[in-house]
């Protein structure tokens, strides 16, 4: 299909297109500026009041550009710019919700490129063959509601609506209820909504392209990823008379498998990793022995056959922790995602239009969900990694200079024209 598609792009006209850098920046600033917080940094939880915000903005920005916007019943928006044919559009974005201390590039500028892209073609009287459309996914960061990636999930069908809308926030409320609150509760049917191809422009999150010199990353696929929360249960005690060989100590239960879970990531090697991102520990005194602890677990790989091995040894490592210290241990899942392997047409198109726009490249896999490897089952996907500043993100500190976004930016153009003419 791709090499169908990117065929019919010969004219040195659009190859000599450019996105505004200039445009592509103030909207990111513009962007940013909602749910700010110190430090340069962006705190837009996904259907809060500033996430309304960000998508009042955005939406205001795609009627400027004339596309048609639809919302569907997970809030997921779509603006799409007509084609010489009808039919499914060549799909770009991302999502616009942020973690409680995020920056201003991470998913924004997958969405901002790509309405900079359908800026630079209505400047230069462009009509493409087949549709264009710029989307942005509710929830990608699973921030505040459980399951991540949770708008491009339900986009594809596989993932039920009922469900998503009953899932509940780290503040008591479901995603349904904040919907309707914020409006953006849409009409359209999730998984009704065809893509001929996808790609998504993104910023690494990690430290490769930057260490290693190079300017665009074409990425091979993303991790799977497996998320678990654990329920320690002991025994409160007096911190100072229980002696150490008679409690049950759910904080050191928690913590062993913290330790655990990093000597299992150091045994396997390879692309395996493994994170405890937060431990809650009750009653949370100084002088009292923890009865109960609730942690999460992250493990994620590139091979599935791996990840699921890496599942199989903690859960017998968390076994034989509740054993030996006489606690109760219970887990449920919070997500669970396989390994995505995108659509090598579309890796290669990726990779002969950076090095055709004298860019360096390098293959890559995300280590990092992203929206496209929700889409990919459905539409051939890509796609395109621009360098991370000391590979932070999730982060204030989260940067990516200007002429990185611009070529990643241009890149991103020039695939979407390939694969739309």
């Amino acid at each position: 299909m791709v090499s169908q598609l990117s065929s019919l792009a010969n004219s040195s006209t659009l190859t000599d297109l450019r996105i505004n850098i200039d445009r592509l920046l103030q909207r990111l600033d513009q962007l940013a500026q909602i749910g700010a917080i110190p430090g340069n940094g962006v705190c837009r939880l996904a259907l809060t009041d500033e996430d309304k915000a960000g998508r009042d903005l955005v939406v205001s920005w795609m009627r400027e550009l004339g596309l048609t916007i639809t919302i569907d019943q997970i809030g997921n928006v779509v603006a799409t710019r007509p084609g010489q044919e009808p039919g499914p559009p060549i799909m770009t974005g991302s999502h616009i919700d942020t973690v409680a201390t995020g920056g201003r590039y991470d998913g924004n500028l997958g969405v901002l490129a790509g309405l900079e892209i359908i800026a630079t073609l209505n400047d230069n009287n462009i009509q493409t063959r087949y549709p264009l459309a710029v989307a942005f996914f509710t929830n990608e960061e699973g921030a505040r509601f459980h399951p991540d990636m949770m708008g491009s999930w339900v986009f594809r069908g596989d993932f039920p609506v009922a469900e998503a809308l009953a899932s509940v926030g780290i503040d008591g409320t479901t995603v349904g209820e904040n919907l309707e609150r914020i409006g953006y509760a849409g009409p359209v049917p999730c998984g009704s909504q065809p893509v001929r191809a996808f790609v998504e422009l993104h910023i690494e999150q990690g430290p490769v392209l930057a260490l290693e010199g190079v300017q665009i990353g074409a990425v091979t696929g993303v991790q799977g990823m497996s998320w678990k929360e654990y329920t320690v249960k002991g025994v409160s005690n007096h911190a100072g008379t229980t002696p150490m060989h008679l409690r049950h100590d759910a904080g050191y239960g928690a913590s062993a498998i913290a330790t655990a879970a990093r000597h299992l990531a150091l045994e396997m090697g390879g692309n395996q990793v493994a994170t405890v991102g937060s431990i809650k520990l009750t009653p949370g005194l100084v002088n009292v022995i923890a009865k109960e602890a609730c942690l999460t677990l992250d493990l994620r790989n590139t091979d599935e056959t791996c990840l699921q091995q890496a599942e199989a040894a903690m859960s017998a490592k968390i076994n034989a922790i509740a054993k030996a210290e006489g606690l109760e241990i219970t887990s449920h899942s919070l997500a669970r995602f396989e390994p995505v392997v995108f659509d090598p047409g579309m890796i290669e198109l990726v990779t002969n239009t950076a090095q055709t726009l004298g860019l360096s490249v390098k293959s890559m896999p995300s280590g990092a969900g992203h929206d496209a490897g929700l889409i990919a089952p459905m539409a051939p996907t890509a796609m395109i990694f621009v360098p991370s500043v000391n590979g932070i993100s999730h982060n204030v500190k989260e940067y990516t200079a200007p002429e990185d976004l611009e070529n990643g930016a241009n890149v991103l153009l020039q695939v979407l024209l390939q694969l739309a003419m």
